[in-house]
């Protein structure tokens, strides 16, 4: 008894809320009218259809939904026939003879007949603010199925949404008559009310009652309803440590109305075609339609960028830890440099990342373009319906990200994890070993450097003619992020190949790790090389590619990790000599 209680005061708070106006005109065209015969079977019949309508949507399925789409049509059209006769009998005229005496009979109020319809047609129009209370009937309904003590709850909550309207209309109605017997404005008012009417229509018609006036609507009310589900709602029967939502003899959602939500995270966009790659591994290719239902995760990334692999132990673990709670992680392959565009190459950095999850290859940047996109890494995180709610350019900001994937767990499950175990909140901490590991930020001084023409910065060398042919560079003293080239180079737009055995780069630097993107000799040789710091073997601080005398091998076209300083973040000066010819040098970057 206290359910149908509390869904009748949810109702008749709903007068209070500007999704209601749509409907007013409708109904306070009856004001004036005899209780028994005009009021009250109009608000009936409003109630009915309301009611009626509710529980089928609820669980019928699309064709519940199609069909009250086509009743709705036909009430527009009864509403805008009423509201024409109201403001105008005399253009009303111009319509053919049955529907001019329909629409007549119709503004006349004649009989209950006439008013029961028009309280059909306004209950097919009215789509009520969906409150925590009634979200709660709905759920239940969907989650249970059609039963009376539904039908009875929403023909409770329909009620008082009638009721409220019902006073208002008696009062309104000795305010009209007033003004009719002070004034003389009878006819005025009547064209009022078709005025109202029209509009409301018109309101209905373009959506904006389930749209604009709905998001107005939860905020009016949305927190007084709460309030009543806070009061009156039983409380569980269980602990509720099982994460199970408690229901009660009506099957309705009971334990907690939070858990049944809408996430606050705001429809950044529609998730775009990823019809665009070139070639899919790990998967077949997918379509966003195949992904409707699971909450999608689209990392765009390229595997040389160290940005890129200092993310690649978070999307692992969030692969693995959600792919069975309906996350599916998506890579996007996007290449910075033409090397990157080689299968063979993806496919090898994929074995070495231990990366399992799908990936497209967007060789032609079909999809970066269709998502906007303007940077590496980048997440995009889709909802279950398709609309992406939340995006990350950069590296970082992993707590956020994953909260946000079990926000959107919850919301596609209606609060509840999927296996019905609400999420425990906990968050994956992976230990990226070599590259992958963090940066330490608070350190790095230098910034990415580009090694061949097109975009390079901060080149240090008095050669500054030797664009792609040959050159004898050599270098002086540095400071700090400056850097130059020794031996016989030949610079490109992307990269630098040394032409003879024996030289080297050298950047005067500062922070923890040095990265170094090389590949072999066009033929595919290994190149040699060795590396120092400040003139020194690096011992403790090499990195994962060199051992402590510097020593390491250019075997195939990636980023290799030269300096991890193992103390203190100093500036130093890195040089790496190469003891064979052909290598190709890309770009620096640290950590």
């Amino acid at each position: 008894m206290i359910l149908f209680l509390v869904s009748f005061l949810a109702g008749a708070l709903t007068i209070a809320s500007p999704c209601i106006l749509p409907v007013v005109p409708f109904v306070f065209s009856w004001a004036g009218q005899p209780l028994l015969r005009g009021i009250l079977p109009m608000l009936f019949g409003m109630l009915a259809s309301f009611a009626a309508v509710a529980t089928l949507s609820a669980v019928g399925g699309g064709w519940a939904v199609e069909a009250n789409g086509a009743g709705r049509a036909a009430a527009i059209a009864l509403m805008a026939l009423f509201g024409w006769t109201l403001l105008s009998p005399r253009a009303a005229a111009v319509l053919s003879r049955p529907l001019v005496a329909a629409g007549n009979r119709l503004s006349d109020r004649a009989g209950v007949a006439g008013s029961l319809l028009l309280g059909v047609a306004t209950g097919l129009l009215w789509t009520p603010c969906a409150g925590p209370i009634l979200g709660l009937v709905l759920t239940g309904a969907a989650l249970h199925g059609a039963s009376l003590q539904t039908t009875l709850l929403l023909a409770a909550y329909a009620a008082g949404a009638a009721t409220s309207l019902a006073l208002a209309v008696l009062a309104g109605g000795r305010l009209l008559a007033a003004m009719k017997r002070s004034l003389g404005i009878g006819e005025r008012l009547r064209q009022g009310l078709g005025i109202a009417v029209l509009a409301g229509v018109s309101v209905i018609a373009l959506g904006l009652d389930t749209g604009l006036l709905a998001r107005l609507s939860y905020a009016g009310t949305a927190g007084v309803e709460q309030l009543l589900i806070d009061r009156f709602a039983p409380a569980p029967a269980s602990s509720g440590t099982s994460g199970e939502l408690e229901t009660s003899g009506t099957g309705l959602v009971l334990a907690d109305a939070r858990r049944v939500y809408r996430s606050s995270l705001p429809v950044e966009g529609i998730l775009p075609s990823l019809d665009g790659a070139t070639d899919w591994l790990n998967s077949k290719p997918l379509t966003t339609e195949e992904l409707l239902g699971k909450v999608v995760l689209i990392d765009f990334w390229t595997y040389s960028c160290i940005n890129c692999i200092r993310t690649l132990p978070y999307l692992r673990a969030w692969a693995e830890k959600y792919r069975d709670q309906g996350v599916v992680v998506v890579g996007v392959h996007a290449p910075e440099f033409a090397f990157e565009k080689r299968i063979g190459n993806v496919q090898k950095a994929l074995r070495d990342f231990a990366i399992t999850y799908p990936v497209a290859v967007d060789n032609d940047f079909r999809i970066w373009r269709a998502f906007g996109n303007s940077y590496w890494p980048a997440f995009y995180i889709a909802d279950a319906t398709g609309r992406i709610r939340h995006h990350q350019f950069g590296e970082g900001g992993y707590e956020q990200t994953e909260r946000v994937i079990q926000v959107l767990l919850a919301e596609a499950a209606g609060g509840r994890a999927a296996g019905g175990r609400v999420s425990d909140g906990g968050l994956v901490n992976p230990a990226g070993q070599g590259a992958q590991a963090p940066a330490d930020l608070g350190e790095v001084r230098s910034g990415e450097t580009y090694v061949g023409y097109r975009q390079a910065a901060n080149f240090a060398s008095p050669e500054r003619d030797g664009i792609d042919r040959p050159q004898d560079y050599t270098v002086g003293a540095l400071r700090l992020n400056r850097w130059g080239l020794s031996g016989n180079w030949t610079v490109g737009p992307e990269q630098a190949r040394l032409n003879w055995a024996g030289g080297a780069i050298v950047y005067r630097f500062r922070a923890r790790d040095l990265h170094l993107i090389l590949g072999p000799t066009r033929d595919g040789r290994p190149v040699r090389f060795q590396v120092m710091i400040d003139g020194m073997a690096p011992g403790p601080d090499h990195g994962t590619d060199t051992d402590a005398e510097g020593y390491g091998t250019v075997s195939e076209t990636r980023l290799y990790q030269l300096v991890r300083q193992a103390g203190a973040v100093r500036e130093r000066t890195f040089e790496v000599r190469f003891l064979d010819p052909g290598v190709d040098a890309y770009a620096f970057t640290f950590g």
